[in-house]
This record gives C-alpha cells, sequence and structure tokens, in this order.
C-alpha cells in the first residue's frame, strides 16, 4: 500500500513539472501586433512653385464710333459728313495683337487630410509673380473718305496688357495611386492684377498738313485687381517623410476688361465739330504649368511598439 502511494505521488509531481515548464516564462515580454502605420497626408505643408503661364486671349479690340457731329461737318457743305465719320472711325478701330504669357514663380501653403488608404481632401492658397507679361503692339489702317472727297484717314490703335500676379485659394481631393503618389483635382477662386491700356491716333492725308482737320488723339487705361476662378489638377509624390514634389496644370478666368474714352475733331476752317467715342476690350484667362516642392508639418508620428508582460 505504502509503495502503490509513493507511486502515485512521484507520477504526479513529473507530470506537474512538466505541465510548468510548458507555461511560458514570466520574464519574456510577448509583442503584439503593430498599429497600422498612421495617415502620411495629414498636415500643414508650405512650399516653392515655378512655371509658366499661356495667355488665353490674345488681344486688345478697339472700336471707335462717332457719337454726333456739326450740321455740315466737316466742311460746312454737308455731302461728306457721313464718309468722313465712317472713315475716321474706320482707320481708328482695330486689333492689337498682344498675350501675357510669361514665367511665374512663388509659394504657397495648405493642409492636407487623409481618409483611410484612398484619399486625400484639403485646401491650398497661393500667390504667383509674373515676369515679362508686359507686352505692348500697334495695329495701323487706312480708311478712305470717298466718294467725293479723295482724302484718306492714316489712323492707329495702340494697346498694352499685362498680368503682374496671380493667387488662388483651391480646394483639393485626391486619389493615392500609391501610399506615396497622389492624384488629385483642384479648383476655386483666382485673383491677380492687371493693367491695360489703349490709344488711338488719326490723321487725314489732305486736310492734316495744313491744320484744316488736325491729327485727332485719344486714350484710356485700367489697372486692378481682379477676381475670377481657376481648376485643374496635378501629380504630388511624398519622396521623404516630410517632402514631396508636385506637377500641375490649371486654367484661371479673371474676366474681361472694358475701357471708354472720347475725343472730339474739329474742322479750324469752318469751325464745325464732331466727337467721337472708343472702347477697348481685352480678357484676362490662359494656363498655367507648374513643378513645386512641399515640406509637411506631418500632424501624426509613427507610435512606439506597445509591449505587453503577463
Amino acid at each position: 500500500m505504502k509503495k502503490s502511494l509513493l507511486a502515485a505521488t512521484a507520477v504526479a509531481l513529473f507530470a506537474g513539472s512538466a505541465f510548468a515548464a510548458d507555461l511560458p516564462s514570466r520574464k519574456e515580454p510577448v509583442l503584439l501586433p503593430p498599429p497600422p502605420p498612421p495617415p502620411l497626408w495629414t498636415g500643414f505643408y508650405l512650399g516653392l512653385n515655378a512655371g509658366y503661364t499661356f495667355s488665353d486671349s490674345n488681344s486688345v479690340n478697339t472700336v471707335v464710333t462717332p457719337t454726333g457731329a456739326s450740321a455740315g461737318w466737316p466742311h460746312g457743305a454737308g455731302v461728306d459728313t457721313i464718309p468722313h465719320l465712317s472713315a475716321l472711325s474706320a482707320a481708328t478701330s482695330g486689333r492689337a495683337p498682344i498675350n501675357s504669357d510669361g514665367f511665374i514663380g512663388g509659394g504657397q501653403i495648405g493642409y492636407n487630410y487623409q481618409f483611410g488608404n484612398s484619399f486625400v481632401a484639403g485646401i491650398e492658397a497661393d500667390i504667383q509673380g509674373i515676369a515679362g507679361s508686359r507686352r505692348s503692339a500697334n495695329a495701323w489702317s487706312v480708311a478712305a473718305v470717298g466718294p467725293t472727297d479723295p482724302s484718306n484717314y492714316i489712323g492707329s490703335s495702340a494697346a498694352s496688357k499685362s498680368l503682374d500676379y496671380l493667387g488662388t485659394v483651391r480646394g483639393r481631393l485626391g486619389f493615392l495611386f500609391t501610399p506615396t503618389l497622389l492624384v488629385y483635382g483642384t479648383g476655386g477662386l483666382a485673383y491677380g492684377g492687371v493693367s491695360t491700356s489703349s490709344s488711338i491716333f488719326a490723321s487725314n492725308d489732305v486736310y492734316s498738313p495744313s491744320n484744316h482737320l488736325p491729327p485727332v488723339f485719344g486714350g484710356s487705361a485700367f489697372s486692378d485687381t481682379r477676381v475670377g476662378w481657376t481648376a485643374g489638377g496635378g501629380l504630388e509624390w511624398l519622396f521623404l517623410p516630410n517632402w514631396s514634389a508636385k506637377v500641375e496644370y490649371l486654367y484661371y478666368d479673371l474676366g474681361s476688361v472694358t475701357t471708354n474714352f472720347a475725343f472730339p475733331q474739329v474742322d479750324n476752317s469752318s469751325g464745325l465739330s464732331a466727337s467721337f467715342g472708343g472702347q477697348s476690350t481685352t480678357r484676362f484667362n490662359g494656363h498655367i504649368v507648374r513643378a513645386g516642392v512641399n515640406y509637411h508639418f506631418n500632424l501624426f508620428s509613427a507610435p512606439a511598439p506597445v509591449v505587453a508582460k503577463y
């Protein structure tokens, strides 16, 4: 009986020690799986850009029309009034071919928010200066008076146009083609500093040399900030943890600018006069192609591995 009891006790002790050997040691930590990586794109960013802008409307159009005339102007006979009015108007109306292309460069600031693993939404504001966009041109024309007056009006329409700076405030919505490559569309408000001027000159080849019908001049100018809209898209590549490079296309439209002017024409022999009004119109719209680099102030950083102890 004693031998059986001793044998049973020995078997129990051996089994218990074998089971204890299989239990994990309290001194060895067990590592849990790491959490998913934080969003790479969420946070503020700041950067620089450079590129080129191409004007879409490449002219300043000037139209001159008669607004009144003394009876019988210019010579008092009245036969040539309408032909003179028409010829002077035609000689001073014209299209001056001008664009506002130029190199563009500036900076941008923005904020991104990443949704899951696929989408990024944000807002961006930028401003750029434009070099070489100030241009000017002349359009010359000759208009015959006829049919009873053999004289001609030789006229010119001169104009200038420039886009001095351009800025935007845009929303962005993009798809992550890879975790570090963002394809996005963008659109919003555009604003820019624009200026334009126009002037006309006309001289009659028979009557101006004798000061019978002296040469006439007129013109106008405009300079201000215009507000419009912009839309486009681009690619942005996060090539380092806090650095990205981008290429972008934008179309902008700041609308049209119209200026008005007036001038008289007096016949110094008869004392009779006529009046004319001019209107010049141009549009500020075009395309931007640029590249840039951004530094990202990420709001999230990767957490340290979690260690669990038993």
